[in-house]
């Protein structure tokens, strides 16, 4: 299992490019994502989250569970969307699995991510700018936010450096995941 610990900050097109000209070298990844639900929700109303991207035209199914705080629970792996590689997911995260034919296209997004590794005194962190639309119940709304994620060390070190980075910026905290935002308008809300 691995623990994924992020912050999300809102943001707009101007300072993405601000803060991709400040720190530069960043990889473009082009992200494609759809999420899975049963027709009655049995996933997100225990706060799970079931997904497929599409990163660099490579499939990668992931599994979401809550974990507490800022941190999620997250089980990865690089292969077609299948009941096989469904099941696996669940396995790996000892919890019951959903009936494969049960699941359905919630909502997804579709964007550009911008990331960099950043190497800090006592953690590495991810630093992504992402950039497009998410989709849902036959609308979209743009997508514009930096996400910041833990890949090692201190959890203190990266709310430290988030804090300055989000107050150099003016970035507001975005509380609400890109699951949670796109399954609103799937929802009609």
């Amino acid at each position: 299992m691995g623990l994924e610990l992020e912050l999300k900050y809102a943001a707009s097109p101007e300072v993405l490019h601000a803060v991709a000209q400040e720190l530069g070298d960043f990889a473009p990844i082009s992200m494609e994502t759809t999420y899975f639900d049963t027709a009655d929700y049995a996933l997100s109303s225990k706060k799970m989250t079931l997904r497929r991207r599409f990163e660099n035209g490579v499939s990668v199914c992931t599994l979401k569970t809550p974990a507490g705080g800022f941190a999620r629970g997250e089980w990865d792996a690089r292969a077609d969307w299948s009941e096989e590689t469904v099941r696996q997911l669940f396995d790996a995260a000892e919890i019951e699995p959903i009936a494969f034919d049960g699941l359905q296209i919630v909502c997804g997004a579709r964007f550009t991510r911008l990331a960099k590794t950043v190497e800090l005194p006592g953690c590495t962190v991810e630093l992504a700018l992402d950039e497009g639309i998410l989709f849902g119940g036959g609308r979209e709304i743009p997508l514009c936010e930096l996400e910041v994620e833990l890949k090692d060390g201190s959890q203190d070190m990266l709310l430290r450096w988030a804090t300055v980075l989000a107050a150099r910026y003016g970035l507001a905290p975005e509380k609400k995941s890109k699951f949670k935002r796109a399954s609103a308008l799937a929802a009609g809300e």
